[in-house]
């Protein structure tokens, strides 16, 4: 599941598909692992937008952030730390 906070960043609606299209592979992923709620906070402070992401499921929770001049950076730096630590995440034996 995804929650999304844009705070007080103007995205216009081509720009929330663009982003949850960005988001479809870690959202996968994180529905195999089980029960994965991301959460991603934008906020923009003068002329550079940062994107907070946490990601919670059974296997334990992280944050990620990133802060660039163009919500565009900064979500495409955001949604592939993301990928990169669920793979890592399920590339980890389980324990039973």
């Amino acid at each position: 599941m995804i929650k999304l906070d844009v705070g007080n960043v103007l995205l216009k609606p081509s720009h929330r598909k663009q982003l949850m299209g960005w988001l479809k592979r870690p959202l996968r992923m994180g529905d195999r692992l089980g029960d994965s709620v991301i959460s991603i906070s934008m906020h923009r402070t003068g002329r550079s937008v940062e994107i907070k992401a946490d990601v919670a499921n059974r296997r334990g929770s992280a944050g990620f952030r990133s802060r660039k001049n163009d919500w565009h950076y900064a979500a495409r730096d955001v949604v592939q730390m993301l990928a990169h630590y669920l793979h890592d995440l399920s590339l980890q034996p389980t324990i039973a």
